[in-house]
């Protein structure tokens, strides 16, 4: 599986310790974040260049990383076709790639701790969207994004 992961000045710790981590795992990982010698990466260019290369299918799946998850969240959000999610715990993680479709994941470094983030980023990425449902709640929720994909080309009615 091929990943993208970035980070701002304050996910730099966090996002560190999970590339370590999927690196030693055997995920093939593309870094667009923060270095230790570019700490002044803002956040909002971060998440744009990371959900241009998910929106593009370059890669699998993608991993942000600031200080609360949310600004990172927020705007890659803003990019037709990915479905970023910024999780605090490692119940929401996996729920989100099972019942969301999420393909991004946004971890906020001062909110979470890292063996907590390391579970949760291995639950997210361990599970497959509609892994478990019954029939019914696949339809609902396969019908659920096609009507989200009608909003993001403004064909909702």
């Amino acid at each position: 599986m091929r990943l993208v992961i970035g980070a701002d000045f304050a996910g730099y710790p966090l996002k560190e310790v999970i590339k370590e981590h999927l690196i030693k795992s055997g995920y093939e990982v593309v870094d667009l974040g923060a270095t230790e010698k570019d700490t002044d990466l803002p956040y909002y260019k971060v998440a744009t260049a990371v959900a241009k290369k998910v929106q593009s299918k370059e890669v699998d799946k993608a991993l942000l990383f600031c200080g609360t998850g949310a600004g990172m969240c927020i705007v890659a959000n803003k990019f037709k076709g990915v479905y970023a999610v910024a999780c605090e715990g490692i119940f929401t993680a996996r729920q989100c790639g099972i019942i969301n479709n999420a393909n991004i994941l946004t971890l906020g470094s001062r909110v979470v701790g890292s063996m907590n983030a390391i579970e949760m980023v291995e639950n997210w990425l361990s599970v497959k969207f509609l892994e478990g449902k019954t029939p019914e709640n696949q339809k609902f929720l396969t019908n659920a994004l096609e009507e989200v994909e009608k909003i993001e080309t403004g064909n909702f009615k």
